[in-house]
């Protein structure tokens, strides 16, 4: 019995070694998550882009605003003497908070009564819209014990966009929708290609009259299909259970949706073309989608406490750019005015993906 054991055990060790591929990603993974997970996991946020709404700027507004823009932490993308320009600034996500000061702040200073200035923050990410307004009152404070030691003189009136319950699943249903696409789409679609690899039966379809383009999109449209009707499910399941908002357009969501579960296909038609086993094709779509998607994506850390480098690969992750398009329609009911980037991102990652999915199959089929 034991050297039956034992003989078993040595041919799975063999068996495991001479799959380079796949020992190859399993010696990589841990490296690779305590890495992302190490300069990933930051609860603290940066860059915070503030716009101030100064509709009669005097020396205490100016010096408030001085005092913002002299700290590390924030950014000043914009400042006017009005409230109109607010509402495309928070719908384009081109600004984090605003700080909207009335028109005789100085005056409410120096008679001694509490000087009342209106804060706010995009909430549609709670912790982060939290910790932005922790941040802005830290500089207030500050600014004002400058001014009066002896007693507060500003009373700050909190307002968040958005999400003004600070509802947490309003966070991350979005998020895990892109997931949900990511795992259906990119690991099936591997696992299925790898599957046939195997079993040998992929090579009746290269002696086929078939061109690669048709035999690709023979193997993902049922897996495009059921994409789509998991985004209903996911979107019935959102509203339904737990009352997340949706305030924009379906068809676009929808649109967005069958873009992303495209570019998932290519790149689970592209790991398949470049893994030798099933085990190989399944480590390296999650090392290569559900690691980045979750954690550089900004589903659950926000991108900007991220190190640069690590902001500028996550460029490349399509989650990234999903994932505003779906906050942007759920929860802030804007359209393709505003997410024209994101969509036209995710359309170049389609066609690039594409052609690398049909150019994969080309040197196997001569």
């Amino acid at each position: 019995m034991r050297a039956a054991l034992r003989a078993f055990v040595v041919k799975e060790v063999h068996h495991i070694l001479r799959d380079r591929q796949t020992l190859t990603i399993l010696l990589l993974m841990p490296l690779v998550q305590v890495v992302l997970f190490g300069f990933a996991l930051r609860s603290d946020v940066r860059d915070i882009r503030v716009a101030f709404v100064d509709p009669s700027p005097d020396h205490a507004t100016i010096a408030l605003r001085n005092r913002f823009a002299a700290t590390h932490r924030f950014q000043v993308v914009a400042t006017s003497a009005n409230t109109h320009g607010l509402e495309p600034l928070f719908q384009r996500g081109a600004a984090d908070i605003a700080i909207i000061f009335p028109p005789d702040f100085a005056a409410q200073l120096q008679s001694g009564e509490p000087a009342r200035l209106l804060l706010a923050s995009d909430a549609s990410d709670p912790n982060t819209g939290t910790a932005m307004q922790g941040y802005a009152r830290a500089v207030i404070v500050a600014q004002e014990a400058e001014w009066a030691p002896a007693a507060p003189r500003i009373t700050v009136e909190s307002r968040m966009r958005f999400n003004p319950t600070l509802e947490s699943v309003n966070l991350f249903v979005p998020g895990l929708i892109a997931l949900v696409l990511t795992l259906v789409s990119a690991l099936m679609t591997a696992i299925s290609l790898s599957r046939e690899k195997e079993r040998g039966t992929l090579e009746v379809l290269f002696v086929s009259p078939l061109r690669p383009w048709q035999i690709i999109l023979g193997k993902v449209l049922p897996y495009l299909a059921l994409a789509f009707a998991n985004v209903l499910t996911a979107l019935a399941a959102a509203w339904i259970v737990f009352r997340v908002p949706f305030q924009g357009s379906l068809v676009l969501l929808l649109f967005a949706s069958t873009v992303y579960a495209v570019i998932s296909l290519g790149i689970g038609v592209v790991i398949a073309a470049h893994t030798t086993s099933q085990r190989a094709a399944m480590l390296g779509t999650l090392l290569g989608t559900m690691l980045p998607s979750t954690l550089l994506s900004g589903m659950v850390f926000p991108i900007a406490s991220m190190p640069a480098p690590l902001a500028v690969v996550s460029n490349i992750v399509p989650a990234r750019w999903f994932i505003v398009i779906t906050r942007g329609i759920m929860l802030k009911g804007v359209g393709v005015t505003y997410l024209w980037r994101e969509l036209l991102v995710l359309g170049v990652m389609m066609l690039v993906l594409m052609l690398l999915a049909t150019r994969s199959f080309k040197p196997r089929l001569a």
